[in-house]
C-alpha cells in the first residue's frame, strides 16, 4: 500500500467521525449515518490495499 493511500484512507476515516459526531451533537442522523458510512468506505479500502500487499510480496 502506498504511502499516499493511506493518508487518504485514514484522512476519509477521521473525516467520517468527525461528521458522524457532528451529527449526534447535532441531532442530524443523516450526518451521523454518512459519517459511520464514510467510515467504513475508509475500512474497507484499507483491506483491500493490504490484499493487494499480500499478493504483491
Amino acid at each position: 500500500m502506498s504511502a499516499t493511500d493511506k493518508i487518504k484512507n485514514a484522512a476519509q476515516g477521521v473525516s467520517g467521525k468527525a461528521k458522524e459526531a457532528a451529527g449526534g451533537a447535532a441531532g442530524d442522523e443523516e450526518l451521523r449515518a454518512e459519517g459511520k458510512g464514510d467510515q467504513t468506505a475508509a475500512d474497507l479500502k484499507q483491506r483491500g490495499e493490504h490484499v493487494k500487499d499480500a499478493f504483491k510480496g
